[in-house]
C-alpha cells in the first residue's frame, strides 16, 4: 500500500524538452499534515550513529517508517546528529493516513 494513496498533493508544472516534441510534466509534492501530540509520545537524545532508519527499526519494528519520525520532527534527512532531541508518536497507526 503506498504512503500517498489519501495525501493531499501540490502539482507543480516542470517541463522536459524531447526531441521530438516537447512535452509539459506535472510533479506532485505530498502535503502532510502534522502529527499531533500524545501522552504516549516517547522523548530521545540522539547518540553518535544514530540513524531514523535504525530507530523506526527500535521503535517500530519496521525501519522503512524512517520518514515518519522524520516527518513528526520536521527533519528532511536520514542522518542526524548526536544530541538531537526527538519525539517518536507511539501512534504509528497514524502513519497510515499520511
Amino acid at each position: 500500500m503506498s504512503r500517498y494513496k489519501n495525501t493531499t498533493q501540490r502539482m507543480k508544472r516542470g517541463e522536459m524538452i524531447r526531441k521530438e516534441r516537447p512535452s509539459i510534466n506535472f510533479f506532485g509534492t505530498t502535503l502532510y499534515s502534522k502529527v499531533p501530540q500524545s501522552d504516549s509520545d516517547i522523548y530521545i537524545t540522539t547518540q553518535e550513529g544514530d540513524r531514523l532508519d535504525t530507530l523506526a527499526f527500535q521503535f517500530y519494528g519496521n525501519q522503512h517508517m524512517w520518514w515518519f519520525i522524520a516527518r513528526t520532527n520536521n527533519l528532511k534527512t536520514i542522518n542526524v546528529p548526536a544530541g538531537t532531541s526527538l519525539r517518536i508518536s507511539q501512534n504509528k497507526n497514524l502513519a497510515k493516513g499520511f
